[in-house]
């Protein structure tokens, strides 16, 4: 890695819920699946898939299962949430970056999991919501759905929903959409003396 190199990680979680909308006591999401991908100096360098084992609540409701469309078997093989949380930290060091997410959630749930586990917080960079850019940058009154913001751009999300690394992969095609129209209506420049005359006319006209 050179200094110069700046790193994007697409981030996504998938977290446990409860059956409805009375939570059992105690209960709080827990990352259950993980998907990120690795972007340097505008080039995929890498991506990370896997499931997670919850603690806490390890089984998982029948909501959550349907809703996610994930077996409980997926979630008892996955790896702890002490070894996400080493491989967050690797990424991490790899080089300065920026943690993109769709939404602040995925970040929260990050942060609650790391002190009930008695864990670091794996990112020293700064992050992003790209979902709350998105809604500025458009003037929407209500924030919008990852697929649908895909879907206004004329576009499809990668593979599935509320797959991690589908998703993650989703959150990166769209921010490279926005930072591309950003970019497009970015105020130009002040042209200088010799842009705005053409002196070659001006030349002609005393030549008369």
């Amino acid at each position: 890695m050179q200094a110069k190199d700046h790193q994007y990680l697409f981030l996504d979680f998938e977290f446990t819920m409860p059956e409805n909308k009375t939570k059992p006591r105690g209960f709080f999401p827990e990352i259950i699946e993980a998907g990120l991908v690795s972007v340097i100096n505008g080039q995929v360098y890498d991506q990370f898939s896997s499931y997670v084992k919850p603690v806490h609540f390890p089984t998982l409701t029948e909501r959550c299962k349907s809703f996610l469309n994930i077996a409980q078997e997926q979630v008892d093989q996955g790896i702890s949430f002490e070894e996400l949380v080493h491989w967050l930290q690797e990424y991490d060091r790899l080089c300065p970056n920026t943690v993109v997410t769709w939404g602040n959630m995925d970040m929260k749930v990050l942060r609650h999991n790391c002190l009930q586990a008695n864990l670091p917080f794996p990112f020293t960079g700064e992050h992003r919501d790209l979902a709350m850019e998105y809604k500025m940058f458009f003037g929407e009154r209500n924030q919008t759905g990852l697929r649908k913001a895909v879907q206004e751009y004329g576009k499809e999300g990668v593979g599935k929903a509320h797959c991690a690394l589908d998703d993650a992969f989703t959150t990166y095609n769209i921010f490279n959409l926005v930072e591309k129209d950003k970019k497009y209506l970015a105020k130009p420049e002040q042209p200088t003396i010799g842009e705005r005359v053409d002196f070659s006319q001006l030349l002609k006209k005393f030549a008369l």
